[in-house]
């Protein structure tokens, strides 16, 4: 037999005797949710992982292995559309290849400016910023005697 996951847990719920209003409560999935499922409208749900959630719910609730009626519906289901992720032109790779080494060249030169204003601060001579009268030995010594 070749019957639908939708009509498969449609008719377990029907032997119950369950109405749509009744398992809506029971499980908390929304009644037109549940309509979805009973006619295999799977793509109006709003995702894989509520799908596989939803019948998992569903079949507990008519008393159902959630793990077949789980199985049943990933094998009737075709494969998943794959959209490719768009390819960079090579323009923009390009681009971005010659904005990287930009930046790598500003922060180098960047650096070898800090670089030499650090050399500079340790090797420049002392003295020379002091007053006249402060710099000569003479005054030096006079200064502390």
């Amino acid at each position: 037999m070749n019957e639908t996951v939708g009509s498969f847990l449609k008719r377990h719920r029907e032997c119950k005797p369950m109405t749509v209003a009744e398992l809506a409560r029971m499980t908390r999935i929304p009644v037109h949710s549940l309509d979805a499922i009973e006619q295999g409208r799977f793509d109006d749900l709003p995702g894989e992982v509520f799908v596989k959630g939803f019948l998992r719910s569903y079949a507990s609730a008519v008393g159902l292995s959630a793990n077949e009626v789980v199985a049943r519906y990933t094998a009737s289901r075709r494969v998943v559309e794959l959209t490719p992720l768009p390819l960079q032109p090579a323009a923009a790779q390009g681009h971005e290849a010659r904005t990287r080494r930009f930046g790598v060249a500003i922060a180098f030169v960047l650096l070898l400016v800090l670089f030499t204003l650090a050399i500079s601060m340790v090797l420049r001579p002392r003295g020379h910023n002091m007053p006249h009268e402060l710099s000569s030995r003479e005054s030096i010594v006079k200064f502390i005697s």
